[in-house]
Parts: C-alpha cells; sequence; structure tokens
C-alpha cells in the first residue's frame, strides 16, 4: 500500500491535478519533509493514529508544529488520547508510519483536521510513503481528505 492507493484515491475523487512529489531523501518526519519540501516545518500537515476507547481508529491532522492538548481531545473525544502503535497504524491506513496520511485508507477511519491547519493557504502532507508527499490547498483540504475540522490542539 501507500502511493499508488493515494494516488488511486485522488482519481477516485476526480482529483487527479493533485501531484504527488517525490523526494530522493527521507520525508518521515517533520523536520525531515520540511527540509525536504523547502518549506517552514509549520506547514508540513502532521498526521496523528489515534484508538479510542471503544476502539474506533481516528486520524488527526495537524499543523507540523502544533501539538495536540490533552485536554482538549479528552473533551472532544470523551476519553484520553490513545495513539495507534506503528503496526496498528499500517494495519489499518495501508501506509508506513512517516507516510501516514488521510488518503487513500486500508479501512474507513474517521479524519479530522485541526484548526491549526487553517492560518496558511496550502500544507504539506505525506502521500502514502515515508518520502514523499504532495502540495494541497487548506480550503480544499476537508473535501480531499473526506474530514472534519476540529480544536484539539493548543
Amino acid at each position: 500500500m501507500g502511493k499508488k492507493e493515494v494516488e488511486e484515491y485522488f482519481a477516485s475523487i476526480g482529483r487527479e491535478d493533485l501531484q504527488i512529489i517525490e523526494f530522493s531523501q527521507s520525508s518521515a518526519t517533520v523536520e525531515l519533509a520540511a527540509q525536504a519540501a523547502g518549506v517552514a516545518p509549520e506547514l508540513i500537515a502532521k498526521t496523528l493514529t489515534y484508538i479510542l476507547k471503544d476502539g474506533r481508529p481516528i486520524i488527526i491532522v495537524t499543523s507540523g508544529t502544533a501539538r495536540v492538548s490533552n485536554r482538549k481531545f479528552k473533551d472532544f473525544f470523551h476519553c484520553k488520547a490513545k495513539m495507534m502503535s506503528h503496526e496498528e497504524a499500517l494495519e489499518l491506513t495501508g501506509h508506513p508510519v512517516g507516510g501516514v496520511c488521510p488518503f487513500g485508507l486500508k479501512t474507513p477511519i474517521d479524519v479530522y483536521l485541526d484548526e491549526s491547519l487553517k492560518k496558511f493557504s496550502e500544507v504539506y502532507p505525506a502521500a502514502g510513503a515515508s518520502n514523499n508527499a504532495v502540495k494541497i490547498r487548506v480550503a480544499e483540504f476537508a473535501a480531499i481528505a473526506g474530514a472534519g475540522w476540529i480544536d484539539v490542539c493548543d
């Protein structure tokens, strides 16, 4: 799984115009992705994977430098934040850690975009592999990802 599934997902929603950028270096962390893309770290759309108390998996995408607030997370989801293991993330999303993104998911997962992204016109989420990304206009991100907006970062 990975890049191919993301490209197929973009085609399925009529967004073949979204081009995956492949880097010659790793983009598996915010810092590495920012270096590879030549942008500030806050412009990297960081994808975080969680398992809620009821066992439901979710994805939250934040600005690269934003930090999820435990209090805001608990107030919104009514439970403590529990991150997926690397194995769970790969099994549920179909993407390896470092390439996890809200596109072309292996299983249905609720996706949320954090308000921290709204201060930017474009951001760079991963695109299914640890050496790629896609540039997305924030105004279109929710529709492209099938996501809702939430406020869970400090």
